[in-house]
């Protein structure tokens, strides 16, 4: 099927978001930049009304302009009818194939509603750290366009979680091992994502190109201002010409602020849609290497909902290394430090180290802990898993395409 859109049609979806990018200006600092309008409307139906089965043939340098939509599978057989579809459009509007006005972008609506879905787990949370940091709490739904909230993406580049981190970007200040990702775990990874995009704010001065630097990089950012000569992200779309500044980098700001204003929305785009119920785990820290084991057959957990509260370990993982925030729902913290604290006064282990566990005060586990430190001078602090985290980003990280570029 195809379906085509007139000028007239693509004017008023781009006026209606340059409305609506005034009406919020004042209520957000993400501002609909003037001449992103088109590309920010293009995402809303790339990610609300069009699905992985519709192909959109648009022009990338004005994305009001859609050519023609194609539902076909992402088979041998539907790759060739695109590129008969492609080699239609060229012929029709006099166009040459080197100059890239014909694009193709398939849509990722069920991809989206999945992570709008998922987002219900970690929002409150997230939004948490991201105010405790100081910083817009609508930053809390770049995931969407990173990875669709899922905790266990993976890119073809290396990038990893949520917040789709590089190895060497994660390193800095994250825990990598063979055994432990913290890029896999929710909350660690929104923290460290706080910390590298409150950096990029302040050395590039303004949101739009802090943003854009979270996919590309603030050293390539940098670069694209000196060969402009401005950092004004628009005339750095429209100006700036580089291998490594492609299409997927010049339209993340326009992807984010579409994919925050649904979110925002969601009940209008998606009015039949409930987000999975809030995931409230406690995290007890680990003193010392402890068997897995050893914690979860007395407490008559599965290995199936450990590494599901534990996703920055590794599924083959059968030792908890020291230093591991180990996450548990409420109703089990308890029962998982005189587990651990049992391991760890074994005769075999009278020297070894403690635990700190952090739940709410007067909880059960507290007073467990409470009464093990009087006993044996354990340290037992009590802190919610959304708190802040002290680490530092340096360096920007790279994103996976959730979109077909």
């Amino acid at each position: 099927m195809r379906l085509k859109f007139t000028l007239c049609s693509s004017l008023i979806v781009v006026l209606l978001t340059a409305i609506f990018g005034r009406a919020v200006a004042a209520e957000s600092p993400f501002a609909v930049l003037p001449g992103l309008e088109g590309a920010v409307a293009f995402w809303k139906q790339i990610f609300t009304r069009y699905g992985a089965g519709d192909v959109v043939f648009f022009d990338p340098f004005d994305h009001g302009m859609i050519y023609s939509v194609l539902r076909v599978p992402d088979t041998d057989e539907g790759r060739a009818l695109v590129e008969r579809e492609r080699a239609r459009i060229l012929a029709n509007h006099d166009l040459n194939e080197e100059d890239g006005r014909v694009k193709t972008q398939r849509g990722v609506k069920e991809q989206f509603i999945a992570g709008l879905k998922i987002s219900g787990r970690y929002m409150s949370q997230m939004r948490q750290i991201f105010r405790a940091e100081g910083l817009p709490v609508e930053l809390a739904y770049l995931p969407l366009v990173e990875s669709s909230f899922n905790v266990r993406a993976r890119s073809t580049a290396g990038a990893v979680g949520m917040w789709q981190f590089m190895p060497d970007t994660g390193k800095k200040f994250l825990r990598i091992t063979d055994t432990v990702d913290e890029r896999r775990d929710p909350l660690v990874s929104t923290r460290a994502a706080a910390r590298l995009l409150s950096e990029n704010r302040r050395l590039l001065g303004n949101w739009p190109l802090a943003i854009t630097a979270y996919n590309h990089g603030t050293e390539g950012i940098f670069r694209a201002i000196d060969v402009v000569g401005t950092r004004d992200l628009v005339e750095i779309i429209r100006r700036y010409q580089s291998p490594t500044f492609g299409f997927a980098s010049k339209n993340f700001y326009a992807e984010f602020l579409a994919a925050a204003d649904i979110a925002r929305n969601s009940e209008v785009h998606f009015p039949f849609l409930r987000p999975h119920p809030p995931l409230s785990l406690h995290e007890i820290e680990i003193k010392r290497s402890v068997p897995i084991q050893s914690l979860l057959t007395p407490a008559a957990v599965s290995q199936s909902d450990f590494f599901e509260w534990n996703p920055a370990l590794s599924p083959a993982a059968t030792m908890i290394p020291a230093g591991y925030r180990l996450k548990v729902p409420p109703e089990k913290a308890g029962r998982f430090v005189i587990l651990q604290r049992r391991t760890l006064d074994s005769p075999a282990k009278k020297k070894s180290g403690v635990i700190t566990t952090q739940n709410d005060a007067g909880s059960a586990s507290g007073k467990i802990a409470a009464k093990n430190k009087k006993a044996r001078g354990a340290s037992v602090h009590a802190r919610s898993a959304g708190g802040s985290s002290k680490s530092k980003s340096t360096t920007a990280a790279q994103r996976l395409k959730i979109a077909s570029r």
